[in-house]
């Protein structure tokens, strides 16, 4: 089920909510059980038939991180290391079996004949999250928590789709404590507002975005080239789409999560401002970036062993970031370029720290874009030979044979675009919205902070986002990080 429906707007929300305020107001002996049935039924209406890799995947983890905390030793290991294999064994079958059957086959010729699979819904982020908590378990064996607890961790529908990758640090003792929580209208107050500017972000900006950026990906998809403005106005408009189309999605998250009184992760913090590119991945992708960085970098050795070897941690972790995103080579490519960005950043940060020098903040801005553009642009083509003709026309190299007509409004929306994601405050800061670093007196912080939100957003102000975003959900969307 996708939040820009009026499905789920204007029945699968209002019916929870309902049930979930009955709880609170006689009791709150079933909250935890609510939201988990309807975080199931949200997941398995539109996805039934992955139903069971998902149910299998929170029953075999659950079950295996008991055994992990109950055990010593090599034991407690053993099951460790079977919790590790078994999950990557599920999302390897389902998303990278038939591209690594690909390679094989181009290696030794041999006809594999294994068909692509259609890839579960959410699988790499209820996948990551579980290895988390198995890691954990083993390390610190402090996750004391019971299945239903367990299961709305891994479920809850706000984040389950498209993340954040929530630690059970971060929820659980949120979970546990919803029955001991009172019901805060501030916070659901908050949460609407932040919903509705997440929801016109998705519908206003990254799909009509998206208008722009898929005729030229779909002509260079046919083998075609385009003329060098077009090439560019899809480049941006795709950098832009995915911003914020994440962005949105995020939002809407971190809004849902408040409506019902947990505080999700922030996972996405105006990236395109950063000054560099180990800032920007500071900014995007949040939750990812501190999962690879604990489960992967540091366990690599990070920067413990000298420079080398701290520059081949970080490409290798890169290069699994991209193949976390999609099984093919362009994803490998992707994050083999962000990880070649990082390593001549650390380089030239050395140098610059050496001879005294620093860049001014807008140069650090543009260098950093040019270099995420030119990686989106291996992100969103088909193939690596697509990408490559694109970017030779985006710099001049290649000759094009198609000439796209842009009216002006195409230039307007890109640049309202640039203006919004350079300048304008993110929602965590209009919000004063800290994550899940929240300390428990928030709620009187968001009394007052309400009135300044209120005086900042007139009901004027989310009234036309919402009703502007309500006349696009009839058409088609998607997230595009549903796909990953």
């Amino acid at each position: 089920m996708l939040f820009p429906t009026f499905q789920f707007i204007f029945l699968f929300l209002p019916i929870t909510l309902l049930a979930f305020l009955s709880q609170k107001k006689y009791g709150n002996r079933f909250t935890v059980q609510i939201l988990l049935f309807a975080s199931v039924v949200f997941y398995l209406l539109p996805n039934w038939t992955d139903g069971y890799i998902i149910v299998g995947s929170i029953i075999v983890n659950f079950l295996l991180s008991k055994k992990i905390q109950s055990t010593q030793g090599v034991i407690s290991k053993t099951f460790l290391t079977l919790g590790i294999c078994f999950n990557l064994c599920v999302i390897s079958y389902f998303k990278y079996l038939f591209f690594f059957s690909e390679v094989l086959s181009g290696v030794i010729g041999y006809d594999s004949s294994i068909e692509k699979l259609i890839l579960p819904v959410g699988i790499s982020f209820y996948t990551f999250q579980q290895i988390a908590y198995l890691v954990d378990c083993y390390k610190y064996r402090d996750t004391q928590y019971n299945f239903q607890e367990y299961a709305l961790f891994v479920t809850f529908f706000p984040q389950l789709i498209a993340g954040p990758i929530v630690h059970h640090k971060e929820i659980m003792p949120q979970i546990s404590n919803l029955k001991a929580t009172p019901f805060d209208i501030n916070k659901c107050q908050i949460g609407i507002l932040i919903f509705i500017i997440g929801l016109s972000k998705k519908l206003v900006l990254a799909d009509n975005l998206a208008l722009l950026a898929n005729p030229v990906f779909d002509l260079i998809d046919k083998s075609q080239t385009v003329d060098i403005v077009s090439a560019w106005v899809g480049s941006l408009a795709y950098t832009f789409q995915l911003y914020f189309d994440f962005s949105a999605y995020s939002d809407m998250a971190i809004g849902l999560g408040l409506i019902f009184g947990l505080n999700l992760p922030i996972n996405f913090n105006s990236p395109y401002k950063s000054t560099s590119i180990t800032e920007f991945w500071r900014r995007w992708h949040i939750t990812l970036s501190t999962f690879l960085r604990d489960y992967l970098y540091i366990p690599l050795g990070g920067n413990r062993n000298g420079k080398y070897k701290r520059y081949q941690n970080l490409m290798l972790t890169m290069l699994l970031g991209g193949l976390w995103h999609g099984a093919g080579w362009n994803f490998m490519i992707w994050g083999g370029l962000h990880g070649l960005y990082l390593v001549i950043n650390q380089v030239f940060s050395n140098f610059c720290s050496k001879v005294k020098i620093q860049l001014p903040n807008f140069i650090g801005v543009l260098l950093t874009m040019l270099a995420v553009i030119v990686a989106w642009v291996f992100f969103r083509a088909e193939t690596t030979q697509e990408a490559l003709s694109l970017l030779g026309t985006m710099f001049g190299i290649a000759d094009s044979d198609t000439t796209l007509d842009w009216v002006s409004v195409n230039y307007l929306l890109i640049g309202l675009a640039a203006l919004i994601a350079f300048f304008a405050p993110n929602t965590a800061q209009l919000f004063s919205y800290q994550g899940c670093a929240t300390k428990p007196t928030w709620s009187k912080q968001v009394s007052a902070q309400l009135g300044i939100t209120r005086a900042k957003l007139s009901p004027v102000y989310i009234g036309l986002l919402l009703c502007l975003s309500l006349l696009f959900m009839p058409q088609p969307t998607v997230f595009l990080y549903f796909n990953f």
